[in-house]
């Protein structure tokens, strides 16, 4: 009787038994990932492991093993100012999130990512930027439960931000809540090139010199702390999330003239983004996440 082929066959089915099948199949459903994808990464870690046996090699970086939480900082916006570790960390984690707006939505940290590592696939994490304290808990609370559930898996996670992890991120807050729930999960995080300093090495601004300082703060309405580190002159200002402020912050630096040498910028690295001075774009306001750098006042300090 000539043999008869059959019509669909799991590629696994050649290597493990029907019970281990079966839980493979459960925990790629689980972790949202593909067989081919668990072996692989199992593969990987075994033979790891005999790597681990062989005398040590000094200039060998050692393969991260999970579970772990990693929030990567990717700059700014342009793909060239992600650090090298960076790229590292991302094509050694086993699950990359990004925040997004919508489950359709594609983040500009996810955008950077697709730049500079497009091999790396990026799972979105749709986070509430908006006014509304509770809609923001109860979108980083289920963003924390599926980062905690690609953890249970084993898997080296990393969370990717804009600019750095540390510096008005949304990794700390995550972070905790991953921490209070799975404690025994390291976490850590790499250093971003920060907008500001993309835009101050754009448009030749000195940050600061011997003496001075730097004070980084987030737009508010109120004007009453940006006008209190405007008052002083041997300190950059540095606003964050200005854009839709523009005008009003253009006024205050009027007020205190401190309107020379200021500069706003927005999109740097992408099409689009401009890096002008804001005397020239004063009466208008610009983009959420735009960048003010206003100078410290040099030659009028004691």
């Amino acid at each position: 009787m000539p043999y008869a082929y059959p019509t669909s066959v799991r590629k696994t089915s050649v290597y493990l038994p029907e019970d281990l099948k079966d839980e493979l199949a459960a925990l790629a459903r689980r972790s949202s990932r593909s067989e081919a994808e668990l072996l692989r990464l199992a593969v990987e870690r075994l033979v790891q492991s005999a790597r681990d046996d062989a005398p040590p090699n000094p200039s060998a970086r050692p393969r991260v093993t999970g579970p772990r939480l990693t929030g990567v900082g990717v700059g700014p916006s342009d793909p060239g100012l992600v650090t090298e570790r960076a790229i590292a960390t991302l094509r050694e984690a086993d699950r990359v999130f990004a925040p997004s707006t919508g489950p359709d939505a594609i983040g500009r940290a996810e955008a950077i990512v697709r730049a500079v590592a497009p091999e790396v696939r990026v799972d979105r994490l749709v986070l509430d930027v908006g006014a509304d304290p509770l809609a923001r808990a109860a979108a980083l609370a289920a963003a924390a439960d599926v980062i905690i559930e690609a953890l249970d898996t084993g898997a080296v996670v990393a969370f990717v931000t804009l600019g750095d992890p540390n510096v008005f991120s949304t990794f700390p807050a995550l972070a905790r809540l991953v921490a209070e729930r799975r404690p025994s999960a390291p976490v850590a995080t790499i250093p971003g090139v920060m907008a500001f300093q993309a835009l101050a090495a754009q448009a030749g601004t000195v940050l600061a010199e011997d003496g001075e300082h730097v004070a980084v703060i987030v737009a508010d309405p109120d004007s009453a702390e940006l006008d209190a580190l405007l008052d002083d002159p041997g300190c950059t200002v540095v606003v964050y999330k200005g854009g839709r402020h523009l005008p009003s912050v253009a006024n205050r630096l009027r007020a205190h003239d401190r309107i020379a040498g200021a500069v706003v910028g927005e999109m740097l690295g992408l099409a689009g983004g401009r890096c002008v001075d804001v005397e020239s774009v004063a009466d208008q306001p610009a983009s959420y996440l735009a960048t003010i750098v206003i100078p410290a006042t040099r030659g009028v300090m004691p």
